[in-house]
Order: C-alpha cells, then structure tokens, then sequence
C-alpha cells in the first residue's frame, strides 16, 4: 500500500497527466476514447478498452485525500486506507485478498493528497466478483480496536521507514511544509507522527462514513472488456449503494496566499553519503491553470531537466561540472496549486551557492529569450511518445484517467493533452519561465551531512 502523491502513477507519466482545459477537437491517440456513464447514486463509471490479453483492471477512485482531512488528524486518510482491508459482515478480513491471490490477481492501494485508490488487476471473468467485494467495502467496513491499533502501528513502521529514515523523505517533507504556509498540502500524506499516534477506530469511522459513497467515487475498468458487459454488472452490485447526500459537490479548502518572499530549509543528518538541493515553486495545476500554461509548464520541465540533454544536466553535470545529477518535474496532476520543482547533487567540494547560480542562469536564459525551435520539437515530440506508448499499458491507462478525473479534468482534457504540447510555442514556455519560476514563489532545502552527530555517534 502506498502514500505517495501519485508519483504513484510512474514518474514517467507524471508530466502526463499535467493536463488543461480548453482541449483541440483532434486528438494524438489511436485508441477510442472511454465510454463513461454515471449511475443514478453518482458514482461515475468510465470503461477503457483493451482486449489485448483476457485481463481487466479495477480502480475505485474516492475524492478524498490528505488534503481533506480534520485539521489535527494528519495521516487519517492513508489510515484509512489501510483498514479497508480489515473485512466487513459479509466478506471477513483477508477474504478479499486471498481471493484475488487465488484467482492469480494482483491488488494495492494508494493515497495521495487528493485522492484514495483501490485496484486488482484480474482474469476478465472474475471481474463481477471483484466488484461484488468493492461494492460491499463501500459501506460495510467493520472495525474493531484489536485490528485498528495494531494497523496503526504498521503505518508508524511505514512512516519510520518511508520518512525518520530517510533523509531525502524528510527534506521534501520540510520543504512542503514551507511551500504551504496555508494550503492542507503542506501536510504530509503519512501525516506527522504524533498525530498518527493519536489515531483511533472512531476517526477512521467517521472520516468513512463522511467521504466513502458513490457519489464520491469515480470507477475505472480498463482491459478486455466493454461498457455493454460492464454496466449491468455495475448496476448489480455499485447501484444498491445508497448516495451520501451530505457530500459537497465542490471540494472547498483553505487557499494559499500570494508567496511574498523566498525561504529556505536545511536539513543536517548524520546518514546524508551525499549532499542535495531541490528547489520547489508553486504553480498552477493543471485544473488551475490559465489555458496553455499547464502545457508550458510540462515543456518547461522537460527541457530543463528530463535527460543527459536536458538544460539544467548540460549546464551542471556536463560542461562544469559542478554536480553528479542534476533534474526537474512539474507535477501537473493537482485540483488546487501545485510545484514545479528542480534538484542537484554537487560534486565533492563543490558549494550550493555555485550550483544555485547555474540554476538561476539556466532559468533566467530560458525565461528571457525563447528556447531555439530545434529543442523546443525534440522535447514535445518526446512526451507526445510517452504519451501514446501509455496506451500498451492497461493499469497506466486506468491510473492516468483516474488521477486527471478525480482532480477536476474531463476524459476529453485527458485525451487531447498531446494536442496541447503540440501547440506549445517558445513564447509561451518563456512566459511560463518567467512568470512562475521566480524566486519569491520557491522554497529551496539543502540536505547535508551532520558531521558532528556522526562524531558523537561513534564516541557513545
């Protein structure tokens, strides 16, 4: 189970589902676009062909994520996602597992700020038991304190081990923290450990009943299959479900102010082999973007660092060199604003502030004068590729449709995204640069060594 941001998606397709409004009637893709009904209790079902292999893939989607958690209660939407394998009266705990393994299946589940993800990826024709299952964990879950306290200790063992031991993890943690001054992103998805220490049955009940319901789900089915046969099987087993009429129809939360100024974090730990820094910005998503800025974004980000022949890797690693690596992404796939970010390694001896510069000179060339025609084809022809080689690839398909739909895009935003890199000029990757990529919208950490706890260490 897992509580990226859906990074989990692969990060080959993260600039993927950075995706804007305003789509161009034609589209890149081959393939036919999903069919999509929604059943009279609002669950939205969207059904992606592909009868390549007699296999199908099932993603419940709930919109709910960290993000719409209690203040207080960090974590408790990547608890709850762990308890739903805790069983219900009629599917005991560990049923739903063992069958899928039985049947030669494979499952998971995901949280991210904006969304929890439930999946199995099965032979075609156990695909009605399979959402027999996830239509009773809807509404049934059973909780008892004898299987709610040891899960939570499992997700502490998940946050040591994911976060308190990995200092990258808790760099990116602080550096989140600063970006967010008022936003719920600036929590972690695991949540702050004294706050998943006070996590009991009753939250996890009440954050369930509260946000699990059809009209809060989106349900993807992807592979050898097709919305004649899909329907009545969704009509026997999701339409009994009832709606949960105190569900909003919009997801309201606290937004951030204008970023004013600069800041900076460091983080010191004795297990640090080798030093960083990763500057994040705060940008407009995909769902928040003006029309063609989310497009630019991804352009921008993949000419900057996607590669050996990326700017930020040319100018860092190669000519200097200054650093052992050198990147940057933009995470598109966000219903409020999200980060456009960019990291470096420096070589032995080498100091943040000489990495810091080429960065700085790197984005004031592009953000000043236009990226030449040349480079600017080669990094769009290079995510149009990425974009149609996501179609041999049925869980990829139904994970992209599922992440750009739970944060405010439409099917025709997902499909006619390659449209929209097409269109990309260099004025506007420029304008891009210049606009969002300015200091006072960032919030840079360096990650270096503690050499004095590490003397300490060895002296105890």
């Amino acid at each position: 189970m897992s509580s990226h941001r859906f990074i989990s998606v692969a990060a080959a397709l993260v600039s993927l589902t950075s995706l804007t409004a305003g789509a161009s009637a034609q589209t890149t893709f081959a393939s036919e676009p999903p069919a999509s009904f929604t059943l009279p209790n609002g669950l939205q079902v969207v059904v992606i062909q592909d009868h390549r292999t007699p296999v199908v893939t099932q993603m419940i989607w709930y919109k709910v994520g960290s993000a719409d958690e209690t203040p207080g209660k960090s974590g408790l939407a990547h608890f709850l996602e762990h308890l739903m394998f805790k069983g219900t009266e009629k599917h005991p705990a560990g049923e739903f597992s063992k069958t899928v393994l039985k049947i030669g299946g494979n499952e998971n589940a995901f949280t991210s700020v904006d969304y929890t993800g439930y999946f199995q990826r099965v032979p075609r024709d156990q695909l009605p038991k399979m959402m027999e299952f996830e239509a009773d964990r809807m509404t049934g879950l059973v909780l008892k304190d004898e299987n709610v306290l040891p899960e939570r200790d499992v997700v502490l063992e998940e946050y040591n081990m994911r976060v308190a031991n990995s200092p990258e993890a808790r760099l990116t943690e602080q550096v989140m923290a600063a970006l967010y001054v008022n936003h719920p992103y600036g929590r972690p998805v695991i949540g702050w450990r004294p706050e998943i220490e006070k996590l009991g049955r009753e939250d996890a009940l009440a954050f369930y009943r509260r946000f699990y319901a059809p009209n809060n789900a989106i349900l993807v089915i992807a592979g050898d299959t097709d919305a004649r046969e899909v329907r009545p099987l969704v009509e026997q087993t999701f339409a009994k479900v009832p709606a949960q009429a105190d569900i909003p129809a919009r997801r309201l939360r606290p937004q951030e102010p204008e970023p004013v100024a600069p800041r900076t974090v460091t983080l010191s730990d004795p297990h640090v082999e080798q030093p960083s820094m990763r500057r994040f910005y705060l940008v407009p998503s995909a769902t928040t973007a003006a029309p063609g800025e989310s497009a630019a974004l991804d352009v921008l980000a993949q000419l900057m660092g996607a590669g050996s022949n990326s700017y930020l890797y040319r100018a860092l690693v190669i000519d200097k060199p200054l650093a052992v690596n050198a990147s940057a992404s933009y995470q598109g796939t966000s219903l409020d604003p999200s980060q456009f970010s960019v990291a470096a390694a420096p070589r032995p001896g080498v100091e943040f502030a000489q990495v810091e510069a080429v960065v700085d000179s790197v984005i004031a060339e592009i953000a000043q004068n236009p990226v030449p025609a040349s480079d600017l084809e080669r990094v769009k022809t290079q995510l149009i590729a990425e974009a149609i080689y996501a179609n041999d690839n049925q869980a990829t398909m139904a994970r992209w449709y599922g992440g750009g739909l739970t944060t405010g895009l439409s099917i025709e935003d997902i499909r006619s995204w390659p449209d929209r890199i097409r269109a990309v000029t260099a004025e506007q990757v420029r304008a891009a640069a210049q606009k969002w990529l300015d200091k006072k919208r960032s919030v840079t950490g360096y990650l270096i060594k503690d050499n004095a706890a590490k003397r300490e260490e060895k002296r105890s």
